[in-house]
């Protein structure tokens, strides 16, 4: 049995903690953090997404425009349909992870919306004011079966579910966001970088491909003109096409990077902090077992 030393410091550190978070529901300080951390990391998403559906469309140009080019001879639409090839099925996987991770963190903001509402935070405030009571209440926290209704035990596993229920999703966007800007936010930044300069180097060839159409109703001078212009041409394309397999065997590194950051920041982290905050409420919970009987 506690000494009542102990019990009356119990008491007064559920107090404090009832006021805490009385005062963080009611002037929404978390929910306001929580807030523009999920927009940034929206906007992120979105800006990662649009990369990885530019690259994909860039890449469909090239090999869409193979058969179009190939009789002017000079072969490089061949060559560079065979460098994307590789880069080509993983840039598609890419889209739809960052489409489902895009679509988590929307789903995240209105979770926010959710739980911040006022009558969550009323739940919580009627919870917290009911435990004190119980608490302070001449002979409230120390005998259920003389007290009636519920124990003060009982009402902190009720305190307790009402904080995950209020505080859960901001607290992980905050925890995701702070994980993410510590660890990711360089690497992340670094392979969108590469990737945009990959789609820029692909679409800068199609268009030199889109520019030299071939004119059947040329003569037969034109037509060699046009054909040592182009070969021409083509000779500087080979040399940046080898450039160009270093930078889509690069891009691949940085797409695989970027599905890992996206998988855990918008998946496994979540899932692991709602798991790690549950288990410390229930821990929390068997600690203070006790304190109504």
């Amino acid at each position: 049995m506690s000494s009542p030393a102990h019990s009356n410091r119990t008491k007064l550190l559920w107090t404090v903690a009832v006021a805490v978070l009385a005062a963080a529901a009611l002037t929404g300080a978390v929910d306001g953090l929580g807030e523009e951390y999920a927009e940034r990391a929206f906007g992120r998403a979105l800006v990662t997404f649009a990369v990885a559906r530019t690259l994909n469309g860039v890449i469909s140009v090239a090999q869409g425009t193979e058969l179009a080019v190939e009789p002017a001879g000079v072969g490089m639409i061949f060559s560079l349909g065979q460098i994307l090839d590789p880069i080509n099925d993983l840039v598609e996987r890419f889209s739809t992870v960052m489409l489902v991770a895009t679509s988590s963190l929307g789903l995240q903001n209105i979770l926010l919306d959710m739980t911040s509402w006022w009558g969550v935070s009323a739940l919580l405030l009627l919870i917290g004011a009911f435990l004190l009571v119980r608490l302070w209440w001449p002979a409230g926290g120390t005998d259920d079966t003389e007290s009636g209704f519920f124990s003060a035990g009982l009402a902190i596993k009720l305190l307790l579910f009402a904080v995950f229920l209020r505080f859960a999703v901001p607290l992980l966007i905050i925890a995701s966001t702070l994980v993410f800007d510590t660890f990711l936010a360089a690497e992340q930044a670094a392979a969108v970088q590469a990737l945009e300069a990959t789609s820029a180097e692909i679409e800068a060839v199609n268009e030199e491909v889109a520019a030299s159409p071939v004119d059947e109703d040329a003569s037969m001078l034109q037509r060699f003109n046009n054909w040592v212009d182009q070969s021409l041409d083509s000779l500087n394309v080979e040399e940046r096409l080898k450039g160009l397999g270093e930078r889509v065997s690069n891009a691949t590194e940085h797409i695989i990077n970027l599905i890992v950051i996206f998988v855990f920041q918008t998946i496994l982290m979540p899932l692991l902090f709602l798991w790690l905050l549950a288990e410390a409420l229930k821990t929390i919970a068997k600690r203070t077992a006790g304190l109504g009987g």
